[in-house]
């Protein structure tokens, strides 16, 4: 597929808003490791290519495991991932779903037991973030494949 346009540059302040919210969710205090595995998760659900290059690439570059990121669509099925990681990949899977319109009681209630308030309403907008991100790639056509880790600590 040919990318349409390049969304930062047709879009410079609209870039930069999206990436307040980005910067927002990263400097949060969640987990690196936690909100790589919900981008993941949320980019695999909507179909984003370069979102899933990047995501999985930063994921292993932070020593995410191969096997975690292979089996993450069927993450309910094992048990490589702690309770708190298995109650954000529902809770991103609801709000990224919005199945009939809503979030299930059960859903939250479970992300409440592992994520105090201000954690949960900044998993929340890490997960409108990259969902957000999703249909901006995905309307344009961002090309996949050629995204590189920052290298850390060179």
């Amino acid at each position: 597929m040919t990318q349409r346009l390049e969304y930062k540059d047709a879009s410079p302040k609209g870039f930069q808003a999206m990436l307040g919210l980005e910067m927002h969710a990263r400097g949060s205090g969640l987990e690196h490791s936690l909100l790589e595995l919900v981008k993941t998760r949320a980019s695999q659900i909507n179909g984003c290519a370069y979102c899933l290059d990047m995501h999985t690439k930063d994921a292993r570059a932070a020593g995410e495991t191969e096997q975690r990121l292979y089996v993450l669509p069927a993450w309910r099925e094992t048990d490589f991932y702690t309770p708190r990681e298995r109650a954000a990949l529902a809770w991103t899977e609801a709000v990224t779903r919005l199945t009939n319109q809503e979030v299930p009681d059960e859903v939250y209630e479970e992300a409440r037991r592992h994520f105090g308030e201000q954690e949960i309403v900044d998993l929340t907008l890490a997960i409108i973030a990259i969902n957000g991100w999703n249909r901006l790639s995905i309307a344009f056509r961002a090309k996949a494949g050629t995204y590189q880790p920052p290298r850390h600590g060179k």
